[in-house]
């Protein structure tokens, strides 16, 4: 599980110096995860503290001077010889200052206070994260949860090792296979926030998707400083109608009656705000490969489904290809460095969905259908002849044939 193993590499890194960030979409579980790290070094008999920036009264003592934090705390002055102090800081960005902040207590303190802190995207957007902070801080990111995950969340611990043999093997029917399928289409449809999986009807995941478009998509706006919320609003609902497709920034600034550098800004504080993701173009050596304009993709597609208030079955649905793309996505940058993540696209209307460069002209080429019966493998003769050292693979969640080349089962 991927909580597990961030909470092992965060225990990793808390005998480095530097500040462990722990950043993410908002409600994907970063404060749970904290806690759990506070339990730990707790019973391990360390001196631990654990201090929230959505306390007003906490807020204000630190916005005064960042060394008001040890009127929470033991002081360093105070600490056993031989120990640390363990500072916990959960919402680190409702801080004034907060790269100030991190920076005073790692130039002053590194050798007695080791901070670990979550931010969301207000903090991760503003310059100083980066101007202030070099080398002193690590970022970690926590997503929603994968299909693994899901399926420990929804207590189906025993299918997943099931779910990976139906991967392995394109006509794999196990006993629990139709249960798969149906846990599958729902994480498509509400996607992978852990309290909206917990939810037991469908009526309740509904509300609380809203709730996050309509709350947290609108915070994170405010708290990013953008002054036309309703246009940015508008911005990523257009956007969720159209995954998978390229980002044209001129057409949307037309659009929504705004310029394109306007448009290109606030695509990156949802970017930063981890609501959508940019693929970039792959260029080889063709020389119609002129498409510079990325690809969008969402976190998650529960929210993008709430984006466009459409909680249909998959079975019922003109855009399941979209969504099987979209969680394709999301598996590769799990799997893959996002800089070797790319789609290829000729001038000419050529296109293979997914690029994963491995190496000089070399690495896998993925194309996603839902059903493998609308893979022909003569559309991609160009980047065959052209890219002979990428393996091109169908992904599929419906095998319904033998295709010309290997097919991949989701």
């Amino acid at each position: 599980m991927k909580r597990f193993e961030m909470l092992k590499t965060l225990q990793g890194h808390l005998s480095k110096p530097q500040h462990s960030i722990l950043i993410g979409p908002r409600q994907v579980g970063k404060t749970t995860l904290v806690k759990q790290l506070a339990d730990i070094l707790k019973q391990d008999g360390e001196q631990c503290a654990f201090l929230t920036f959505e306390d007003p009264h906490i807020l204000e003592a630190i916005n005064e001077h960042p060394e008001n934090v040890f009127n929470y705390t033991i002081l360093p002055s105070d600490l056993p010889v031989g120990k640390k102090l363990y500072l916990i800081i959960d919402e680190v960005q409702y801080a004034k200052n907060p790269s100030n902040f991190l920076k005073l207590l790692y130039d002053k303190y590194k050798e007695q206070i080791k901070v670990i802190a979550t931010g969301s995207s207000a903090f991760y957007i503003d310059k100083n994260f980066k101007d202030s902070l070099a080398g002193r801080k690590k970022v970690f990111e926590l997503f929603p949860l994968s299909f693994d995950e899901f399926l420990y969340f929804k207590q189906e611990n025993n299918l997943v090792e099931e779910w990976h043999e139906m991967q392995r093997r394109d006509k794999y029917e196990g006993p629990d296979h139709t249960k798969i399928n149906l846990l599958f289409d729902e994480y498509l449809v509400y996607g992978g926030y852990p309290e909206v999986v917990l939810a037991e009807t469908a009526e309740e995941k509904h509300v609380l998707l809203k709730e996050l478009v309509s709350s947290y998509i609108k915070k994170d706006a405010l708290e990013a400083g953008v002054r036309e919320e309703q246009k940015f609003f508008h911005l990523v609902r257009l956007l969720a109608g159209q995954v998978g497709s390229l980002v044209n920034s001129h057409e949307l600034g037309n659009t929504l009656q705004m310029t394109g550098i306007t448009v290109d800004n606030y695509i990156y504080i949802m970017r930063k705000s981890f609501i959508v993701n940019l693929l970039s173009p792959f260029y080889g050596s063709l020389r119609k490969e002129l498409t510079k304009m990325p690809k969008v993709y969402f976190t998650d597609n529960g929210l993008r489904n709430a984006l466009i208030n459409n909680f249909s079955k998959i079975n019922e649905r003109a855009d399941k290809g979209e969504l099987l793309e979209n969680y394709v996505y999301i598996r590769l940058r799990d799997l893959y460095h996002d800089d070797n993540l790319h789609y290829w696209r000729t001038s000419d209307g050529n296109e293979v969905d997914f690029i994963v460069e491995q190496g000089i002209k070399q690495g896998l080429a993925y194309e996603v259908k839902y059903n493998d019966a609308q893979f022909k493998i003569s559309k991609y003769k160009k980047f065959i002849e052209g890219y002979p050292h990428f393996s091109l693979q169908c992904i599929a969640k419906e095998i319904t044939r033998a295709v010309g080349a290997e097919v991949i089962r989701l």
